[in-house]
Parts: structure tokens; C-alpha cells; sequence
């Protein structure tokens, strides 16, 4: 079975519709839809920014980047492909 995953927060789903279907609580504008994270199941996830791994996407995404393109702290970490 494929799981698809959400590149804001790391929710897990069966299928693309579900997925973004959803609202998502780590969207970089406050408020919208989960978005597709198109690279592959991986034991690590690093912050593409700073470098920053952790073993999950929420895990990853819950912590802000020093290094994100809106400043200091003022993003979330976001998972390279």
C-alpha cells in the first residue's frame, strides 16, 4: 500500500484526494489545504534550508528554521525531496 504525505505537517493518507482535502494546521499561510509531498518514504528528513533531520515529516516540519527564506524562526523547517 502507498501512503502520501502532507509537506506542511506530515499527515499521512491512502489516497492524493483525501489528502488534499484536508485542512492543514502547519500551513505556511495560516489556514488551507494539506499539500502533497512528492519525494519518497525515507527513514530521515532533512530540512532543506538548514539541514536539520528528523525521522518523520511532522517531526521535521514542527520546529522552526533558522535558515527559512521569510527570516529567522519566522517558517517551519520544509523536508527536501
Amino acid at each position: 500500500m502507498v501512503n502520501y504525505y502532507c509537506e506542511y505537517c506530515g499527515t499521512k493518507s491512502s489516497s492524493i484526494n483525501s489528502l488534499t482535502a484536508g485542512s492543514c494546521i502547519r500551513h505556511p499561510e495560516g489556514k488551507g489545504r494539506h499539500k502533497l509531498y512528492e519525494g519518497s518514504e525515507k527513514s530521515k528528513y532533512q530540512c532543506k534550508y538548514c539541514g536539520t533531520s528528523a525521522s518523520s515529516i511532522s517531526s521535521l516540519t514542527a520546529g522552526t528554521c533558522i535558515r527559512h527564506p521569510k527570516g529567522s524562526v519566522k517558517g517551519k523547517h520544509s523536508p527536501t525531496l
